[in-house]
């Protein structure tokens, strides 16, 4: 469910890899460490002469699981995107990851509720869906792996159909209101918890 930020192929490859090292690094580290959540919150603030989105991280702290679910078989992950943030926890709790992501751009597309992963794909390739292309005709209707494709490196498909957890060559979009429904993730992040996450992890988005 993730939106190309350009229509064509071409456009695909030379605006994402235009982008890809800006914002990526910082984002990488861990960003509960409060220097750099100050230093992440100096640079992403809007700019009232360009008119840029800001990002928001105001929200970016951690969170207790025991609100959201019962257990944490398979492991869990919740999705908050008021504060564009994923929280991971292990099945045996050893491990927490809090990741900056992208959310869906409106109210409409926004989709919240309980899922789980069914699938997961390295290289993932990507069509869009029937109403992305009766609302953008352009669009290319096949994106194959590689640097043009709006899935990025790693994909996690939920049991709502379109949508997933996946990684983005656009950096700009993280931290934003940029999807069509998805949750994206910096790559070096979705990798990461791609290796966590298994078929069967429990997911909410609220």
């Amino acid at each position: 469910m993730s939106d190309p930020f350009k229509i064509t192929r071409r456009a695909f490859s030379g605006s994402l890899l235009a982008t890809a090292a800006l914002g990526r690094s910082a984002f990488a580290q861990q960003t509960n460490d409060p220097v750099l959540y100050n230093q992440l919150k100096q640079e992403n603030l809007s700019n009232p002469e360009t008119g840029a989105v800001k990002r928001n991280i105001s929200g970016f702290t951690n969170k207790d699981w025991r609100p959201y679910f019962s257990n944490t078989r398979n492991g869990i992950i919740l999705v908050d995107t008021l504060s564009r943030a994923l929280h991971f926890w292990s099945e045996d709790l050893s491990v927490y990851k809090l990741y900056p992501t992208s959310v869906p751009e409106t109210p409409e597309l926004t989709r919240t509720g309980r899922t789980s992963i069914t699938r997961k794909r390295v290289g993932p390739d990507w069509r869009p869906t029937p109403n992305m292309l009766k609302r953008n005709p352009d669009w290319p209707k096949y994106i194959p792996p590689g640097p043009d494709n709006p899935l990025g490196t790693h994909a996690m498909y939920l049991s709502w159909k379109y949508y997933r957890i996946h990684g983005t060559h656009d950096t700009r979009k993280i931290g934003r209101r940029s999807s069509n429904g998805c949750i994206g993730l910096f790559n070096e992040h979705i990798e990461e918890l791609f290796n966590l996450s298994r078929v069967g992890t429990q997911v909410l988005l609220i």
